[in-house]
């Protein structure tokens, strides 16, 4: 589908930074700005176009919980960028995560996931997917063949990973999960953003992410999307009407906007997250980096086999909680939050923030130590951050 009929096909060999120009300007005329369609509702001519519009699958001019046009350029927008026939946009990352799996499995259903989750994950599928009767075996990510050996023909209806994972960056195989038959395949695909990796490439039936983070980018809003082939998208559209986790056409718009810089953005990111990974892997207080772009990481050949970009977030270990806490109190340009992908650079530690929900083996489980610190890269100068972080870890006098 063309992204301007106007100006007919973009060529299909153009690299993704230039996809990130050109896609999901359906809705948009001859605007270089994406239109903001804030309507909830529309108006029908009369009962027979009510009904048209009622039934039609994703109809763009009926009612928003079923289709905006703005947030259907953001899903057209995806769904080039990842290789997808479509996407399927949420008004945030679980509720991406949970319309998915509630779609695709019922009572009695099995999912097959990876031990290494985000921790909102985790209490979904040990939760309320638990108490509908949905049982999950989980396995360690890095663990070759686990996935495939953990499904129960018949019965395993899912086969969930994230990859990189949070905190610590660990890498599911994409070619191995691509290659399982019988279950869906969904992998989640926040921490690289499709100009990281595609996991549609290798086989897989579904690319998710928090759009929240690095496809906006500038921490102004709140999207998840999933992204693969149109049938099966139809089919958890379905359910997702029914769930009502509904994007907001002006989160769509932030994400538009964000999409056009992620070329840019990521590069610069990326870039300065290795500096700060090769910096800390040096530094006598820290006992441990996670990074794929590190020859030390222990998937780094996998790393590099699989990912354009190494990743815009990294996590390392200090010797306990009170030297966090010390080393997150002299930061300066660096901020403590929790989230990732924006323009400021953010550090979080895990065990009190993102994985403070879990128990102490569930935290001993994922990696997440008292020591561990998550950190996601921003656009500040790289010699400033490169600074601020040594400055950070020197004890004071």
């Amino acid at each position: 589908m063309p992204n301007d009929p106007a100006r007919g096909e973009v060529p299909p060999d153009v690299a993704a930074e230039t996809l990130a120009i050109t896609a999901g300007r359906c809705s948009s005329g001859s605007s270089l700005a994406p239109a903001l369609w804030a309507s909830s509702t529309w108006e029908s001519e009369d009962l027979d176009d009510a009904n048209r519009r009622a039934t039609s699958m994703r109809h763009g001019d009926f009612y928003s919980r079923y289709a905006n046009p703005t947030v259907r350029s953001f899903e057209r927008a995806m769904a080039e960028l990842e290789g997808a026939e479509d996407s399927l946009a949420f008004a945030s990352g679980m509720g991406a995560l949970a319309s998915t799996v509630l779609a695709l499995c019922s009572s009695g259903s099995h999912v097959v996931a990876q031990r290494q989750l985000y921790a909102g994950t985790l209490a979904f599928l040990q939760g309320p997917c638990r108490r509908f009767g949905i049982d999950t075996t989980f396995v360690d990510v890095a663990d070759s063949g686990a996935f495939a050996a953990a499904v129960e023909p018949g019965r395993t209806m899912l086969v969930l990973a994230e990859s990189p994972s949070n905190p610590r960056l660990e890498l599911a195989d994409l070619d191995e999960l691509g290659s399982i038959r019988g279950p869906f395949t969904v992998v989640d695909s926040t921490f690289s953003t499709p100009l990281g990796q595609q996991p549609l490439a290798h086989g897989v039936d579904l690319a998710l992410h928090s759009a929240t983070k690095g496809i906006a980018g500038h921490n102004d809003a709140t999207l998840g999307v999933i992204s693969g082939d149109a049938d099966l998208l139809d089919e958890i559209w379905s359910y997702s009407v029914l769930h009502g986790a509904t994007p907001s056409p002006f989160d769509a718009l932030n994400a538009l906007r964000g999409i056009r810089t992620l070329g840019v953005r990521t590069r610069q990111q990326n870039e300065s997250a290795r500096s700060l990974a090769v910096m800390l892997a040096d530094h006598p207080a820290v006992r441990a980096v996670h990074y794929p772009g590190l020859s030390s990481h222990p998937q780094h050949q996998l790393a590099s086999k699989q990912l354009r970009q190494y990743g815009t977030v990294l996590s390392f270990e200090l010797a306990d909680r009170d030297t966090a806490r010390a080393v997150l109190g002299r930061l300066r340009i660096a901020r403590i939050a929790t989230s990732l992908g924006g323009p400021e650079t953010l550090v979080c530690h895990p065990a009190t923030s993102t994985h403070a929900s879990l128990t102490a083996d569930e935290q001993r489980t994922t990696g997440v130590t008292d020591g561990l610190l998550r950190m996601s890269v921003g656009l500040e100068d790289t010699a400033d951050l490169l600074a601020d972080i040594e400055r950070a870890l020197e004890p004071t006098p």
